[in-house]
């Protein structure tokens, strides 16, 4: 009898510990399982984390919501020597003027150093065409008649050097006057919210940007009707011939006014570009048979170029207040551009266009 209950005392004890090393064997697995499922989704989150941050344009925030300034900087020389900023901009339109002159129209979009930008000079009335596109406040120092009841009549939000603060005037070079004035980013940021009350977010951020950019830097060479482009000349009017020379090392074209090289007076580095748009206008003008009235809206021809290639383009615009769009000529589809800084250059086909 003892040993009978001694025999079932060690059958009870091995049938325990069997349940033991079971149950720990399963908690073990449960664990090295949950763990590599965790393990894997980590993985996956932190794999997408590097992608998301391998993949975010630089030159702009595509995201962002904010409007962008749109300044008008003079471009005739000698102010073309006191000029500042340009390299924080987006974007920027070369646009004729009278007299065979050209104005650019500066884009700053998230800008967050308080950058100098000058030297900012008049309105003219078919800048408020490209700052339509972009939802953008309009920065100027007075403007053309036919400009200022443009901008009263359509309610556009302007910065008026002529009445408004955020300006101020340097002159190392012992310029006219109309050469001199400055502005900067944080001086119009302020005056914008807290004196103008402007809305500073637009709807969406594609109100913001007329063009989508490509993370990767855009290879033109495959496409059909693809030129080499290492230098590209245009000539905008009687008095203005840009040039954009490639340096490959950079994959930045490098801007030079009338030949000589375009550089920042406060920085001494000289302009550049990483995209360049080549779009053929036709212009007439305006009652007083003096400032210039550029056809934006409609369609035309023309070329972009980067990374030293440059292929034919198309572009159309339905309406004063619609934006560009640019499309391949070989293909239809609209354009990317490479991520970087981007010239628009406003080219009537009666003056020259050289791409070598």
């Amino acid at each position: 009898m003892k040993l009978k209950r001694l025999f079932s005392i060690l059958l009870v004890c091995l049938f325990s510990t069997n349940l033991i090393f079971s149950a720990t064997a399963c908690s073990k697995k449960s664990t090295e399982t949950a763990g590599d499922e965790y393990s894997e989704e980590a993985t996956e989150e932190t794999t997408q984390e590097q992608t998301e941050a391998v993949e975010k344009v630089d030159v702009v925030d595509v995201t962002s919501k904010t409007r962008p300034f749109a300044i008008s900087v003079n471009n005739v020389y000698p102010a073309t020597t006191v000029q500042r900023g340009l390299n924080q901009a987006y974007l920027i339109y070369e646009i004729p003027v009278e007299g065979g002159q050209t104005r650019l129209l500066a884009f700053f979009k998230d800008v967050t150093d308080d950058l100098q930008v000058g030297t900012v000079r008049s309105a003219r009335h078919n800048m408020l065409d490209y700052c339509f596109e972009s939802d953008a406040i309009f920065v100027h120092f007075g403007g053309s008649d036919w400009a200022i009841e443009q901008i009263n009549s359509t309610g556009i939000d302007d910065i008026n050097g002529m009445y408004d603060s955020p300006f101020w005037r340097e002159n190392p070079k012992n310029l006219a006057t109309e050469h001199t004035a400055y502005t900067s980013t944080l001086k119009l940021l302020e005056f914008a919210r807290d004196t103008k009350g402007f809305d500073l977010e637009s709807d969406s951020a594609e109100d913001t940007l007329v063009f989508n950019y490509n993370v990767s830097d855009v290879d033109l060479s495959g496409m059909d009707g693809a030129i080499s482009a290492t230098t590209v000349s245009v000539t905008l009017g009687g008095a203005q011939t840009t040039t954009f020379t490639y340096d490959e090392a950079t994959g930045q074209y490098l801007r030079a006014n009338n030949g000589t090289a375009a550089t920042d007076y406060g920085t001494g580095e000289q302009f550049s570009a990483e995209n360049v748009i080549i779009q053929n206008v036709s212009y007439g003008y305006m009652s007083d048979n003096y400032c210039l009235d550029i056809y934006t809206v409609g369609s035309g021809t023309g070329y972009y170029v980067t990374n030293g290639v440059a292929v034919p383009i198309n572009w159309s615009k339905s309406d004063r207040y619609s934006q560009t769009v640019y499309t391949y000529a070989s293909t239809g589809e609209e354009i990317e551009l490479s991520d970087g800084r981007t010239y628009v250059e406003l080219h009537s086909p009666s003056f020259g266009l050289t791409i070598e």
